[in-house]
């Protein structure tokens, strides 16, 4: 009997700990750092934590941000943002290429438009004009 209760806690242990994405209702989830209704699907993104806590943004910006003061210490497993040129689809936001263009406004004014890769960044670019930035270099450009 013992054994199928140390079961039964192992297995809820393991579900519950789902690291996935969270579908975002748009419209109706509110952003986790600036409390905004997500509302964007080309600027929206999302962290999860490794014990499966999600936290969605109505911007990139306000993820870096978030993760840049209250979640600094906090051990992410899924850093997702919102493919500009297919509105609603999460990437990995650390493989992405950044636009910070002033032709192409942002929920929270940043001007910041994520991509799937550099050369989808770099034909924006050549469209809207900006500055194309690395994961690693939006965070920094962006540092409080």
């Amino acid at each position: 009997m013992k054994h199928f209760i140390f079961l039964g806690i192992i297995t809820t242990l393991l579900v519950s700990c789902n690291v996935s994405p969270q579908h975002i209702e748009y419209g109706t989830d509110a952003c986790h750092y600036c409390n905004m209704a997500i509302v964007d699907r080309q600027h929206a993104s999302q962290l999860v934590t490794t014990k499966g806590k999600a936290f969605k943004y109505d911007a990139t910006e306000c993820m870096i941000h978030s993760l840049q003061d209250e979640l600094k210490d906090t051990e992410i497993a899924l850093y997702l943002t919102a493919d500009f040129n297919q509105p609603g689809q999460l990437m990995d936001a650390t493989m992405a290429s950044y636009l910070v263009s002033d032709q192409v406004a942002s929920p929270m004014g940043a001007n910041l438009s994520a991509f799937e890769n550099e050369k989808a960044a770099r034909t924006a670019k050549e469209k809207f004009t900006g500055e194309v930035f690395s994961w690693e270099e939006i965070q920094n450009y962006l540092k409080q």
